[in-house]
């Protein structure tokens, strides 16, 4: 059975910074692409960031020099650092393995002063 256990996120000021952690389970870690999307309030869900099963990242234009993605195999966990946080920032963030249906519980993250 697959478990992305996603862990991170809160309250944070303007400015600050959070990291997320998404760990899974029941899956060949080191062989899915991995992904971070977040959905505000009405709005879609979108992407945030990606990391290949060869460690070559992608980012939403939004994010680009603020937030990293990173990936550790041995502890089959991937982590979003999110730094210079703006309110826009405030969603709920997903973790995702894959193409497939294999997703995080999501996790809030909220900037505001």
């Amino acid at each position: 059975q697959v478990h992305l256990v996603q862990s991170g996120g809160g309250l944070v000021q303007p400015g600050g910074s959070l990291r997320l952690s998404c760990a899974a389970s029941g899956i060949f870690f080191s062989t899915y692409t991995m992904y971070w999307y977040r959905q505000a309030p009405g709005k879609q869900r979108e992407l945030v960031a990606l990391i290949t099963t060869t460690g070559s990242t992608n980012y939403a234009d939004f994010v680009k020099g603020r937030f990293t993605i990173s990936r550790d195999n041995a502890k089959n966990t991937v982590y979003l650092q999110m730094n210079s946080l703006k309110s826009d920032d405030t969603a709920v963030y997903y973790c995702r393995a894959g193409q497939g249906g294999y997703w995080g519980q999501g996790t809030q993250v909220t900037v505001s002063s």
